[in-house]
């Protein structure tokens, strides 16, 4: 498989709060690295320009993880949201910097934490603040 990431698209307001979360990080936290890496790549637009199929911060996907067939609905949420409810998953943890910014259809291949590599396929945005039409959050 290709190494290249698909395009990725992040409104304004997303960019703006997660370059503001990097500066309160030490840059020796995991996930911070890979999170710069992404927005640097990203295609920015203005929060009522972001399609509804994209995920951006606090969307919820449904994704499937190929390797295994598993299914998994994830909030995409800020390190300060992440709760133990098992149902989000931080922009710092490996896949959540990889899923912010695909559409539906999408496919990425993302370093697993344990070594090796995962492939994911973004099923469903099943919720998006901008399609929502909630960007004050």
């Amino acid at each position: 498989m290709n190494n290249e990431r698909p395009a990725i698209t992040i409104s304004s307001l997303d960019a703006d709060r997660l370059y503001k979360s990097i500066e309160s990080v030490p840059a020796t936290v995991s996930g911070v690295k890979e999170l710069e890496a992404e927005l640097d790549r990203a295609n920015i637009v203005e929060p009522n320009e972001v399609p509804g199929t994209i995920i951006t911060m606090n969307s919820t996907v449904d994704f499937i993880v190929e390797a295994t067939n598993e299914e998994f609905v994830l909030t995409l949420v800020y390190p300060k949201d992440i709760d133990q409810s098992g149902e989000k998953i931080s922009i710092l943890a490996p896949v959540g910097s990889a899923l912010l910014g695909l559409a539906q259809g999408d496919k990425i291949e993302w370093p697993r934490p344990g070594g090796g590599m995962i492939t994911v396929l973004i099923k469903e945005v099943t919720y998006q603040p901008e399609r929502a039409g909630e960007l004050h959050r």
